[in-house]
């Protein structure tokens, strides 16, 4: 046997890959819920504005408000994942979530994505747009959410199943977050950024997985995506130094298999091109003058 083929077993090769399914039209957002900057986008603004890395400390106490909702709604959702459940019904319930508690969903409308969160399933690797295909036992469900408040975004992701999975895929979600929980560990003022990749890479590597390299964690704040860049690897071009203040994402993606991905035709969907499996978990933190604070956790 073949060490392809022995990888290939690491993940339920009986399973039809995933395939796009329909599309429901956008949801509404109520007039009295404050939308970001690019909703509607004035044609002479950027999706992202340049955001200084090192944010005040009356940012970061909003941040910690829109990322105790993204989270709060990433948990709701994640209750509901569910074989015979779609992931269009996940949709609406963070959707819903994120409108009862005076957010807007950051994703919706968001260069052009049409649902309020990303629903990735299997070997989606992520930003998968949810849709009518229900959800079969055993699938590994990435749920992306991110809440706009008072002028800032709160960004999060968690791995969940639909039904009861495999050993190996429990161990890659619980691997994948202590991957997460470990490059937070190593973000303190006066490192390169770079230091987050190398542990995340480090540990994944102890067990064969794969860690997807193009899609990186980033700065966050009153723009969605913004600098630095957080390599999930070992990157030597990650020299930013970390300086207390700074706010992003930490967010390793790793699979059963390898890191080359494709993209559908809906220029969203990522997908492994292997076939392999992925989890992903994301938190958004404030850089301490000794560490990292976790924003995407519940009140």
């Amino acid at each position: 046997m073949s060490a392809s083929d022995q990888i290939q077993q690491r993940w339920p090769v009986d399973r039809a890959r995933m395939q796009p399914g329909r599309i429901s039209p956008r949801l509404d957002v109520p007039p009295a819920i404050v939308r970001p900057h690019y909703v509607p986008k004035k044609p002479t603004e950027p999706w992202d504005f340049d955001d200084v890395p090192v944010k005040s400390a009356e940012t970061v106490a909003r941040m910690k408000v829109a990322g105790a909702i993204a989270a709060a709604a990433r948990d709701e959702v994640g209750k509901h994942v569910a074989p015979g459940v779609t992931t269009d019904e996940l949709d609406r319930i963070g959707h819903e979530y994120l409108l009862d508690h005076g957010a807007y969903p950051s994703t919706l409308g968001y260069k052009g994505f049409p649902k309020s969160l990303c629903s990735s399933v299997n070997e989606v690797i992520c930003h998968g747009i949810p849709d009518d295909l229900p959800l079969q036992d055993g699938d590994v469900v990435k749920i992306d959410v991110t809440a706009f408040i008072d002028g800032v975004h709160g960004d999060t992701c968690a791995t969940f199943f639909a039904g009861e999975p495999s050993p190996e895929l429990r161990l890659l979600s619980e691997r994948t977050h202590e991957a997460m929980m470990r490059g937070i560990k190593a973000a303190r003022p006066g490192r390169p950024v770079n230091v987050i990749g190398r542990v995340i890479e480090s540990y994944a590597k102890r067990f064969g997985y794969g860690v997807i390299r193009d899609f990186t964690g980033h700065g966050v704040g009153p723009s969605f995506h913004t600098r630095p860049t957080i390599f999930p690897y070992d990157e030597p071009r990650g020299t930013t130094l970390i300086e207390a203040g700074m706010t992003f994402t930490v967010e390793p993606m790793l699979s059963l298999g390898g890191y080359a991905w494709d993209m559908w035709s809906d220029d969203w969907t990522v997908v492994t091109q292997d076939g392999s499996w992925v989890a992903q978990w994301e938190h958004s933190i404030h850089i301490t003058e000794d560490g990292a604070e976790i924003l995407t956790v519940t009140a």
